[in-house]
């Protein structure tokens, strides 16, 4: 089965789509906003957190909207290449199928050859005997 190749950019997407799907994202994140929002208690003015706030989290989702849509770009490509084998593995089954029946078949043509071989032994053997009596028969007369 062969892997889908990936470049350098699409392996650091899908690490951090990774890292974010991550119980230590939600954690992380939790700890900024609240450390965002505490900044109000040393003086910083709530809108000016908010913003500035609202302004990263708007990046942020632009980013990994981007690493999620790369992820499954990525995740096609490998279902494709998964199809694809599925596609090449029927067709060598379909191919085992055929040979096995033509194998069948050529154990059914020595079956039978094997057994006309056998009658023409037992024919012989039977004309030996014959020969033989009879070559008796002329020596005693």
């Amino acid at each position: 089965m062969s892997k889908t190749p990936l470049n350098d950019l699409e392996n650091i997407a899908i690490s951090i789509t990774r890292a974010v799907g991550s119980v230590w994202s939600i954690i992380i994140h939790t700890i900024i906003f609240i450390a965002s929002f505490s900044l109000v208690f040393f003086g910083i003015r709530l809108e000016l957190v908010l913003l500035v706030l609202t302004t990263i989290l708007s990046l942020e989702a632009i980013y990994l909207s981007i690493f999620i849509q790369l992820s499954v770009n990525y995740q096609a490509r490998a279902i494709a290449n998964v199809e694809q084998n599925i596609d090449e593995i029927a067709e060598d089954v379909e191919d085992i199928a055929e040979d096995v029946e033509e194998i069948a078949e050529d154990v059914e043509d020595i079956q039978e050859a094997h057994e006309e071989i056998q009658e023409d032994i037992e024919e012989i053997q039977k004309d030996v005997e014959e020969m033989t009596e009879e070559n008796e028969e002329i020596k005693t007369s």
